[in-house]
């Protein structure tokens, strides 16, 4: 397994990848996402590549205050191999390589799974609640 930031030719890879790994909703647009990221902070989007397919991905940002974590997904059937461990930690390096010092990440409530694998890789409950404002409509949802 590699683990290497986003190249563009990886666009449709991740797409596909993020649809199989039910991280889309219908307000937020992948492509648009992706183009966004491009322009701040490229470095931070990370994907994990084997066998010359790109299996997972971790989309990171840094404000100067706090980094954060988005767009986490591993294939499902790549799965259980620390795949998304690994994108944490090299993602976790970059950021504190920057001076960062705390991540923060949104996680569906229900979601039990996940926020297991967060809390074995030692994250934690922050005693906050997020809060959202569209800046952008990019569709009507």
């Amino acid at each position: 397994m590699e683990i290497r930031v986003f190249r563009q030719e990886d666009f449709d890879e991740v797409v596909t990848l993020w649809e199989r790994c039910d991280l889309l909703r219908p307000w937020n647009d992948p492509e648009m996402d992706i183009e966004r990221k491009m322009q701040y902070g490229a470095d931070l989007f990370l994907v994990a590549e084997v066998a010359g397919e790109v299996v997972g991905s971790v989309m990171g940002g840094y404000d100067g205050h706090r980094g954060s974590a988005y767009y986490l997904g591993v294939h499902p059937d790549f799965r259980g191999r620390g795949i998304a461990n690994a994108l944490l930690n090299r993602l976790e390096k970059k950021l504190i390589a920057r001076g960062c010092p705390k991540i923060n990440l949104t996680v569906r409530e229900d979601n039990d799974v996940v926020i297991g694998m967060y809390e074995r890789l030692g994250y934690d409950h922050q005693d906050t609640i997020t809060l959202g404002k569209r800046l952008i409509e990019d569709q009507e949802y």
